[in-house]
């Protein structure tokens, strides 16, 4: 495989994880906003154990859900992905380890999420992205 054939194909590698990624925070942000509401977030998180729910509850929304498009399109992500490792962290942490590692009570799906976060905040969104398109400039 040609070097430039290579580097055009790698860009791709990143694309699957950020689509998913990004496509199950926003889903699960929308969720909390758009049918829970702020007040029913808060209070779960609340029920659930999370420290400062009043205020988890909103930044939650908002990072899944912004973050998560954020992800989803490649713009601006690494910070939002980074918020994203956090908050998987304190639900692993705090709500889900005492359930072991399989779903629906243990680890599993956070650790997932959790890994594909810090993959989109270590390497970035990748040169099919928003970024990368704003980076390159108006195409001639």
């Amino acid at each position: 495989m040609t070097e430039s054939l290579r580097s055009t194909t790698a860009g791709w590698g990143v694309v699957p994880i950020r689509v998913a990624i990004g496509l199950v925070f926003a889903m699960h942000g929308g969720q909390k906003l758009f049918i829970s509401g702020v007040g029913v977030t808060s209070a779960a998180m609340m029920h659930m154990g999370i420290p400062l729910s009043w205020l988890a509850g909103p930044v939650a929304i908002i990072v899944e859900f912004l973050g998560g498009l954020a992800i989803l399109f490649g713009l601006y992500a690494r910070w939002p992905a980074l918020l994203m490792v956090i908050e998987m962290a304190v639900v692993i942490l705090v709500v889900k380890l005492h359930g072991g590692f399989f779903s629906p009570s243990g680890i599993e799906f956070e650790l997932t999420l959790l890994a594909g976060a810090l993959t989109i905040a270590a390497l970035g969104t990748g040169p099919w992205s928003l970024d990368a398109m704003f980076r390159r400039g108006p195409s001639a």
